[in-house]
């Protein structure tokens, strides 16, 4: 179990290795106090930019979709599109972390954010388009499983807390994105390709710390690199568990791929309920900003309680409650309370910080977490796909929300049960 401390930024200090032990990196590095705050810069730049690509197309879809001539059925697909790629191209994390050093993938995953959204908008085609946000996309995927190793990595005692600084910014980073993208491109003529290209400065400032902390293990490898060749050959580490064998695994890709599908048809479909309910569109949008900017904060607190906790099932419960007293609350009053069913939605979805901290406290080692964050990531993300769509064709085929509202109030129950089995306390190495 991992516990707090109450300095939250203040580094660890470790007992010195024995002289005989070989100069592998630890997983939890002794940092000094420059290096500590340029990961925590890296974190949350990393962070917020893991989200602007896809909320900044959303908010510009229409105008994409004319500017392409992108048909209705593509442009459907397109939103379907990164929950595809992040459940493709994270299961090649732990592959490429264990070649290069998850801080150099991570480095690598800001540079392909920053070409993906500096190359979008000037394409001229809709293959092109999609190539170039699938680029994007793929340094999203890869930066999303290896989030969590970082915090694990460099701070092992404070996982709650610097989960929930990466969870803050992403949230955070997803709301300005989501809000600013259409004003951003109003102030700059209203061309789209502008308003989505301003987004690749942004990615661009978070490859800088990264690219330090890439150029600070480079040398540090090479000034040990003598030393460990005349040392005695230490104890060939312990290969990464078999992950498919560990039922806390399944059980927290399946929760992490229930939350994902919750967090995207509220996202997609919330205010199309709120104003078929005689709800204005401003404020129908309005209660969708309520809805995300409730995981700003909260996105801080939940990751931070529960690493005081042995077992996280009361917060999966207090969380999925909230989750069914707002579906319920559309579908017996959508209009009249409106606000109240928006902000416990927002705290409903607040389960992605959770999800993201029970990766880090469900395996002992660097290289289970690595295995854990990919495999859950990317079964969640593939549960997640047909989630909205299926929202889609049950309220174009019924002709009203009854049904839809009943199948995402529905889908909170197997959530609950997933996320108490995947908060127990119990590693996926003892499981394997």
């Amino acid at each position: 179990m991992l516990d707090e401390t109450t300095t939250p930024l203040a580094p660890r200090e470790h007992a010195a290795p024995p002289p005989a032990d070989p100069p592998a990196p630890s997983p939890s590095p002794r940092t000094t106090g420059w290096l500590t705050r340029l990961l925590v810069v890296g974190l949350v730049l990393a962070a917020v930019n893991l989200r602007p690509a896809i909320t900044s197309l959303g908010a510009l879809l229409e105008d994409v979709r004319v500017g392409l001539h992108m048909s209705g059925s593509v442009a459907g697909v397109l939103t379907s599109v990164p929950a595809l790629c992040f459940a493709v191209f994270g299961i090649t994390a732990p592959r490429l972390a264990r070649r290069f050093g998850p801080g150099a993938v991570v480095c690598a995953g800001m540079v392909a954010i920053t070409a993906g959204l500096l190359i979008r908008p000037f394409t001229h085609g809709t293959a092109a388009f999609l190539a170039a946000s699938a680029l994007a996309l793929m340094g999203i995927a890869v930066s999303n499983v290896l989030m969590p190793v970082i915090v694990k990595r460099y701070f092992p005692d404070r996982v709650g807390t610097m989960t929930g600084l990466y969870s803050m910014s992403l949230s955070a980073g997803t709301a300005v994105a989501a809000a600013a993208t259409v004003p951003m491109t109003a102030a700059l003529g209203g061309s789209w390709r502008l308003g989505l290209g301003l987004w690749a400065v942004v990615a661009a400032v978070a490859v800088l710390p990264w690219a330090a902390l890439l150029v600070r293990d480079r040398r540090s490898a090479a000034a040990t690199a003598d030393v460990g060749r005349r040392r005695e050959p230490g104890p060939v580490p312990a290969s990464a568990p078999r992950i498919a064998r560990s039922r806390t695994a399944w059980a927290l890709g399946c929760f992490f791929g229930l939350q994902a599908t919750g967090a995207y048809i509220t996202m997609g479909w919330m205010p199309q309920i709120f104003r078929d309910a005689g709800v204005s569109a401003g404020t129908a949008g309005l209660l969708l900003a309520v809805t995300m900017v409730m995981g700003v904060p909260l996105a801080f607190v939940i990751p931070r309680l529960a690493t005081r906790m042995k077992n996280q099932g009361p917060i999966v419960i207090a969380l999925g409650a909230c989750g069914l007293t707002g579906y319920a609350g559309l579908f017996l009053a959508p209009a009249a309370g409106a606000w109240v069913w928006a902000v416990l939605l927002g705290i409903s979805n607040c389960a992605f910080p959770l999800a993201l901290t029970m990766i880090g406290m469900r395996a002992r080692t660097g290289a289970g977490v690595v295995r854990l964050s990919a495999f859950a990531q990317s079964t969640g993300y593939l549960i997640s796909i047909p989630g909205p769509l299926l929202v889609g064709v049950l309220y174009q085929h019924s002709g009203g929300w009854e049904l839809p509202i009943t199948l995402m109030g529905g889908l909170m129950v197997p959530q609950i049960i997933l996320g108490v089995l995947a908060g127990r306390d119990r590693t996926i190495e003892d499981e394997c």
